[in-house]
């Protein structure tokens, strides 16, 4: 279910497909607009389990296409495809648990069986995740001030997993940088929402830069939960059935034709 697209042949694949719909945009009315956007991203995890905390910042990048049909002169229909690299975060679980047993399968894999299983509280869990992304939204834009334009964006995001990576922090066994594949601890699909904001500014008749930010937070959980265990002094053992999701802080930065 999850392949992993490599950042080169994500950006080829997305370069050959902006050409083409640039050149489709050439031929249609001036109804339609296509773009591309270099957007880099700050991203963190939240857990709806107050004894699980995020604890770092993924920097990542979203690069795709943008494509606009205009329903008024100030208000569009957005929806595009690109990648979003490098998404995710951290998450650290309290001390308060005596044991935490989450990745298992993963750990299985990259670990000899006679290693012990250092599944000490306080450990941090960092989630390096890669999506394929379609949003779905409205841009509100303002009259022009003279080369100028202001605008609102509203979105839908749908989500699909390309690439999964974890590390963990102190844990035995492993290197404090070794990521490993942990795709059977992420879930396929992420749905999110997102508000943004920016400023268009146009260089010519037909092309604009566009520069802004934006707000994008999950509404899916992103973790699995596959064969977990945290164990609480005085209680038993329970599976992990946190909520994790992802949030992420965009600076869109883009090109539209």
């Amino acid at each position: 279910m999850h392949t992993n697209f490599t950042a080169p042949r994500a950006l080829l694949a997305t370069l050959v497909l902006f050409f083409g719909l640039g050149t489709l945009s050439a031929q249609l009315n001036g109804d339609i607009k296509f773009g591309v956007q270099l957007s880099p991203t700050f991203s963190s995890m939240s857990s709806n389990n107050n004894l699980i905390n995020g604890d770092g910042t993924n920097l990542g990048l979203k690069l795709g296409l943008i494509g606009e049909y205009y329903i008024a002169d100030q208000y569009s229909i957005h929806s595009g495809i690109g990648f979003h690299f490098n998404a995710g975060g951290t998450l650290r679980y309290d001390d308060e648990f005596s044991r935490v047993d989450i990745w298992q399968e993963p750990l299985n894999e990259v670990l000899p069986a006679t290693t012990p299983r250092d599944t000490t509280s306080g450990s941090a869990y960092k989630y390096s995740l890669q999506y394929l992304e379609i949003p779905l939204g409205l841009t509100l834009r303002t009259r022009d001030f003279g080369y100028l334009s202001y605008y609102v964006r509203p979105a839908l995001h749908l989500g699909i997993l390309t690439q999964s990576r974890g590390e963990i922090g102190g844990y035995a066994g492993l290197s404090e940088d070794e990521r490993f594949n942990i795709s059977s601890e992420v879930n396929a699909i992420n749905l999110s929402w997102s508000i943004g904001g920016g400023v268009e500014y146009a260089i010519s008749e037909s092309t604009g830069l566009i520069a802004g930010i934006a707000y994008q937070s999950g509404f899916a959980d992103v973790t699995t939960d596959n064969d977990t265990s945290v164990t609480r002094p005085g209680r038993g053992a329970q599976e992990d059935d946190s909520r994790g999701k992802v949030n992420s802080f965009v600076i869109t930065l883009g090109v539209m034709f």
